[in-house]
């Protein structure tokens, strides 16, 4: 297979935590050939969604990891699987993207997640379609109702829909004297949408990453545990990650998340849970892979590949 990658510009990426250097890795070890592309070089002309490719050779070398061909116009039906792993922000430079690798679908690419279920499927608000995991949650702009939200429940989370790695994430108590300006700073003073949820005070065990591949969870997930004095649990805002067996809780929102989001064309998915509760619905470039794959010998990228494998009747 000539497997393809959308990524963020190839000198960022850390490859000894990356995910989808884990996958390259495993794909190289099978015989296949990895590939890059900006997303920038995504291009639709003559009727046609082509890319600027790069193939890739991995070196082994920490440091210089790849070794990278000029990159060569090709029609993305041509590749015999691509990965959209562009971190976000979700803007509408990426949701241009997505309306080209949905063309490109229509041509024959074979397009890994499915474009119109990114689009779909925002971060933080896919939660509302499972309510009966969600703990309590409010999403307005309106400083009333998040004031009258934080009245009830005394100890909230307040995030932007747009954010990642845990990225202008407030908690309020009743009596915090910086409400009014937390609420303001968000919503750019009523102008944008946020979210508002009741505190879990099980984070301080974890914000658990489950990873959903093709319909069934991974059996470990990652416990992203906040560092003292903090809330967010996220890696990149200092969290340790202890990667764990799901729970009973766990396995129930799973099974019942797995396959409705594998319909929806959405092949690797990270589930955001604390406590009993599910916070978050991660489709653009879901991690860890790495973390639980060293702390419990589990090949998720093996389990990754093993249903890219799959999908393209290898």
């Amino acid at each position: 297979m000539k497997i393809a990658f959308i990524l963020d510009p190839l000198e960022s990426i850390k490859t000894y935590k990356d995910t989808s250097f884990a996958m390259m890795r495993e794909a190289v070890t099978r015989g296949h050939r990895v590939c890059s592309i900006q997303q920038e070089d995504i291009v639709w002309r003559e009727g046609c969604v082509y890319a600027y490719v790069r193939e890739l050779k991995l070196t082994g070398d920490a440091h210089h990891w790849y070794e990278a061909t000029e990159p060569a116009l090709q029609p993305l039906a041509a590749l015999d699987a691509v990965l959209m792993r562009k971190d976000p922000p979700f803007d509408m430079e990426y949701v241009y993207s997505t309306y080209l690798l949905e063309l490109a679908q229509r041509e024959g690419a074979r397009i890994y997640n499915d474009p119109r279920a990114i689009r779909d499927y925002n971060e933080k608000m896919a939660i509302a379609r499972f309510v009966q995991f969600t703990a309590p949650t409010v999403v307005t702009r309106l400083e009333a109702l998040l004031r009258e939200f934080l009245s009830e429940h005394g100890d909230i989370i307040l995030k932007p829909l747009d954010g990642m790695g845990g990225t202008s994430i407030f908690r309020l108590h009743r009596g915090d004297p910086n409400i009014g300006v937390v609420i303001e700073t968000l919503t750019h003073y009523g102008r944008r949408t946020i979210m508002a949820q009741r505190y879990i005070p099980e984070i301080s065990r974890g914000d658990k990453r489950i990873l959903l591949i093709d319909g069934e969870p991974v059996p470990y997930c990652l416990a992203r545990i906040p560092k003292p004095g903090e809330t967010r649990g996220n890696l990149a805002a200092g969290g340790i990650g202890v990667a764990q067996p799901l729970s009973g809780r766990d396995r129930e929102i799973a099974s019942h998340l797995a396959p409705v989001l594998a319909a929806e064309g959405l092949l690797l998915v990270g589930l955001d849970v604390i406590g009993d509760y599910l916070t978050e619905v991660n489709v653009t470039s879901p991690t860890c892979f790495q973390e639980i794959t060293e702390q419990t010998g589990f090949n998720v990228a093996g389990m990754m590949l093993d249903a890219l494998e799959r999908r393209s009747g290898v």
